[in-house]
């Protein structure tokens, strides 16, 4: 089984600039952290964009749905800024024959207190023992794209159920 990892952005691949006093993206961080983790599962990385969720319109997330559709692995990892995340999600809906995992984090993968790796870790498992279907998976829980809302006060996602 080999797991297909799109990465859009958001602060999971952010980078601080110190001189500049803000983040901006780097080079996406999945692949090195999977290699240091030295995971045993085949993956392919497709780099779709690099923005903020904050700034996502409509027509990312239809190029985001063509890379699902498109794509001949049946497990799909989403790297998504945790802002509109749930909305993509529920853009997805309706895809069939594949489990679709989106997942982000609250601080960027190459800051030393990170959720990143957490979350892709927990993530990767997720895709992998999930039935088909979309799916967010975020601070240790598996989300219903359609029950679930960003707390900002807890930096975490909470059921709506």
């Amino acid at each position: 089984m080999k797991i297909k990892i799109i990465t859009t952005g958001g602060t999971f691949d952010k980078v601080y600039f110190d001189a500049l006093n803000e983040f901006r993206f780097g080079q996406p961080a999945v692949g090195a952290l999977l290699d240091e983790s030295n995971v045993s599962f085949a993956y392919r990385i497709e780099s779709l964009m690099q923005k903020d969720s904050l700034e996502m319109i409509d027509d990312d997330r239809r190029l985001i749905r063509g890379a699902v559709e498109r794509t001949e692995e049946s497990r799909v990892l989403i790297i998504h800024g945790t802002d509109t995340m749930i909305d993509c999600a529920q853009y997805l809906a309706g895809i069939t024959g594949k489990t679709v995992v989106l997942f982000g984090a609250m601080q960027p993968a190459r800051m030393r207190h990170s959720d990143a790796l957490f979350n892709l870790g927990f993530a990767a498992a997720a895709v992998q023992l999930l039935p088909q279907g979309i799916y967010l998976a975020m601070n240790g829980r598996v989300f219903d794209p359609h029950q679930v809302a960003k707390n900002r006060e807890q930096g975490r996602f909470v059921s709506l159920e």
